[in-house]
C-alpha cells in the first residue's frame, strides 16, 4: 500500500513539474521585454558650458549638447536632412515662396509649466535681429532680413525679401521663453543666470549644476512621450583623453567623443557599445584658381586621378572617414548617386597631363608646359593629422609627376591671412556643421569669390550659378534635385576643388544603454535625437499588450 501511495504521489509531482515547465514556456513565449522608465545615463564631456541658450550655442559644442536635450525649435532635421515638425505642428509656403506661416502645437509646456505660444516665437527672432544681439553674425545676417508677425496665440508667419529654399534649416534653432527672458536686454543675455540653468520645452530639464557637472531629469510633461531614462548626468573634462581616462576608472558610462586613437581600445571593451555615424561636412584641398598651374580642368581632373584617397583614410584617419565625390554630401536627398566618380588610377592621370601638354622634358620628376612648372605649395594648419594628410597627398602627387611642397602654419595666419585673402596656392582645410539643405551656393557662387567669401578656390562658372541660384529660389523637391545633379555633373567636370572624405563621429556607451540608434549627424549633439528612446531598465509584458503600446513610446 506504502509502495502505491509513493509512486502516485511520484507521478503527481512529475505532473506538477510537467505543468510548471509548460507553463514558464507558454509564459514565455508569449511575452516580450520592452523598455521601462527609470535609470540615470552618465556621460563625460570635454569642456565646460559656457551659455546653454540655443541662441548663444554656436561656437561651444557643450553648450550644444545641453540645448538638444532642453529645447525645442519649429522645426526639427529627420532624414537625410528632411525638415520635420518640432514645436510647430505644421506650416505653409506661399506660391512665390516668401511667406512662411507655421502653426504652433498647442500642447507644449515650458519646464516651468508655463504655456509655450507664438510670444516665444516672436520673441527668440527679434532677440537675434537685434542690433545688440551677442551671438553669430550669420544667424543675426538672415534673420534682419526675415520679418516675423503673431497672427495669433498660436500662428506666426515669417516674410522674407526673397525666395530662399534654405530658410526652414534656419527654423531648427531652439526657442526661448519670454515669460523669463523678455525684461533682460539682449545685449546682457550673454550674462544672464538663465544660461547657467535654462527652462526649455525638451525632454529633460535642467535638475542639479554645478562646476564639475550637471544632472538633467526626465521632462513628465514633455509633449511626445517622456523619456525611458530619468536622469542624464555629464561631467565635465579638461579634454577628450581625460573623458576615456574617466571611463577606464568607472566614473562615467559613456564617452561623449572617442578619439581615434582610442577606438581600438573601445571595440576591445564587452562593457562598450561604439556607436559610428557621419559628420555633416568634408575635408579637402581647396586650389587657388587663379593660380595660373590650376586654370586647366585638365591639370586638375588629373590630380584627382592621382590621389588615393581611400588609403589616406584607412592609413592617416584609421578608416574614420568616408571617401566622397561630390560637394552634396551623399546623406543628402540631393546627392547624385550617378555623379562621376575619380578612382585612383595614376596611369590615367599620366596620360591626362601628356594630353594637356604637361611632360617632364629635363628629367628632374617635375613636369612642365612650356616655362610653366607643375608645381606649387600646398599648406594646412598645425594639427597633427592635417600635417601628416598634405606629406602624403605631396608623395602620391609626385609619382605622377606633380610637385607639392607641404607648408605648416598656424590656425589664425591659415583663417585670418591665407584664406580670406586668397593668399595661397592650395589649401588643404575642411567645411563643417554643414546644415541640414545642401545649398552650396555659399561656397561656390561666383558671387562669394571676393576676398572674405567663401569661395576661397575663386571658381567662376557663369552655368554654375544659374543652377545655384535658381535652386535655392524654388521650394519644389524635384526641381531642386534635378538641378543639384546637374551641378554636380558640372562640378566633377571642372574639378574646382580636390575633395578627399566627410568625417565620422565616433562616441561609446555602455552595453545596458539600449534603445540607442545612429545617424548622419550636424554636429556631436545630434547623437541625441533618438534620445527619448534610450533605455536602461526594461519589464516582461505579455507579446499582445506590447504590440497594443503607442507606436511612439517603442523603442525605435
Amino acid at each position: 500500500m506504502g509502495r502505491i501511495r509513493l509512486q502516485v504521489m511520484i507521478t503527481l509531482l512529475a505532473i506538477l513539474v510537467l505543468v510548471g515547465a509548460v507553463g514558464y514556456l507558454a509564459f514565455s513565449v508569449t511575452t516580450v521585454v520592452v523598455p521601462d522608465y527609470g535609470g540615470t545615463y552618465v556621460e563625460g564631456i570635454a569642456g565646460n558650458p559656457q551659455a546653454i541658450n540655443p541662441i548663444l550655442a554656436q561656437q561651444n559644442p557643450v553648450d550644444r549638447d545641453l540645448v538638444a536635450l532642453i529645447f525645442n525649435g519649429l522645426t526639427r532635421v529627420g532624414a537625410q536632412g528632411t525638415i520635420m515638425p518640432d514645436l510647430a505642428e505644421d506650416w505653409d509656403i506661399s506660391a512665390d515662396g516668401t511667406t512662411y506661416t507655421f502653426y504652433l502645437r498647442q500642447d507644449v509646456l515650458w519646464h516651468d509649466g508655463a504655456p509655450f505660444t507664438a510670444n516665444d516665437v516672436v520673441y527668440t527672432i527679434n532677440a537675434m535681429q537685434n542690433p545688440n544681439y551677442p551671438g553669430s553674425p550669420a544667424l543675426a545676417e538672415l534673420w534682419r532680413s526675415v520679418v516675423v508677425e503673431q497672427l495669433d496665440t498660436y500662428t506666426v508667419r515669417f516674410l522674407l525679401r526673397e525666395p530662399y529654399a534654405p530658410f526652414l534649416d534656419y527654423t531648427t534653432i531652439g526657442i526661448l521663453p519670454v515669460h523669463i527672458l523678455g525684461s533682460v536686454p539682449v545685449e546682457a543675455l550673454g550674462d544672464s543666470q538663465f544660461n547657467a540653468k535654462p527652462i526649455g520645452t525638451g525632454p529633460f530639464m535642467v535638475a542639479e549644476v554645478s562646476a564639475r557637472h550637471i544632472a538633467l531629469q526626465a521632462n513628465p510633461e514633455y509633449f511626445r512621450s517622456r523619456p525611458y531614462l530619468d536622469r542624464i548626468e555629464f561631467i565635465y573634462y579638461p579634454n577628450d583623453q581625460a573623458v576615456f581616462e574617466a571611463r577606464k576608472r568607472g566614473e562615467v558610462a559613456g564617452i561623449a567623443r572617442v578619439l581615434p586613437e582610442h577606438l581600438q581600445a573601445v571595440r576591445d571593451d564587452p562593457d562598450l557599445t561604439l556607436y559610428s555615424a557621419p559628420l555633416s561636412g568634408y575635408t579637402l584641398i581647396f586650389l587657388n584658381l587663379d593660380r595660373g598651374v590650376f586654370q586647366d580642368p585638365a591639370v586638375r581632373r588629373a590630380m584627382a586621378l592621382a590621389l588615393d584617397r581611400q588609403q589616406l583614410v584607412d592609413d592617416i584617419l584609421g578608416g574614420q572617414g568616408i571617401v566622397i565625390h561630390s560637394p552634396i554630401l551623399p546623406d543628402s536627398w540631393a546627392y547624385d548617386e550617378n555623379v562621376r566618380q575619380y578612382t585612383h588610377d595614376p596611369r590615367k592621370a599620366v596620360v591626362a597631363l601628356e594630353e594637356a601638354g604637361w611632360f617632364d622634358d629635363n628629367g628632374d620628376g617635375v613636369r612642365e608646359r612650356g616655362s610653366q612648372v607643375l608645381a606649387f605649395t600646398l599648406a594646412t594648419n598645425d594639427d597633427p593629422t592635417r600635417v601628416r594628410l598634405i606629406h602624403a597627398v605631396s608623395e602620391q602627387l609626385a609619382k605622377v609627376g606633380i610637385r607639392a611642397t607641404p607648408e605648416v602654419v598656424g590656425w589664425d595666419e591659415l583663417t585670418t591671412e591665407m584664406l580670406p585673402t586668397r593668399r595661397f596656392d592650395a589649401v588643404l582645410s575642411e567645411w563643417q556643421g554643414l546644415p541640414p539643405d545642401p545649398d552650396p551656393y555659399p561656397f561656390w557662387h561666383s558671387s562669394q569669390a571676393m576676398e572674405g567669401g567663401w569661395n576661397v578656390a575663386s571658381y567662376i562658372s557663369e552655368q554654375a550659378d544659374l543652377l545655384l541660384q535658381d535652386a535655392r529660389t524654388t521650394n519644389v523637391r524635384d526641381q531642386r534635385i534635378e538641378l543639384y545633379r546637374r551641378f554636380q555633373e558640372l562640378f566633377s567636370e571642372d574639378m574646382p576643388s580636390l575633395l578627399l572624405y566627410q568625417p565620422v563621429y565616433n562616441y561609446a556607451l555602455d552595453k545596458n544603454v539600449q534603445g540607442v540608434q545612429v545617424a548622419p549627424m550636424i554636429d556631436g549633439s545630434q547623437r541625441f535625437s533618438t534620445v527619448s528612446s534610450w533605455y536602461i531598465a526594461t519589464q516582461r509584458m505579455l507579446f499582445s499588450e506590447a504590440r497594443n503600446e503607442r507606436s511612439d513610446v517603442r523603442p525605435r
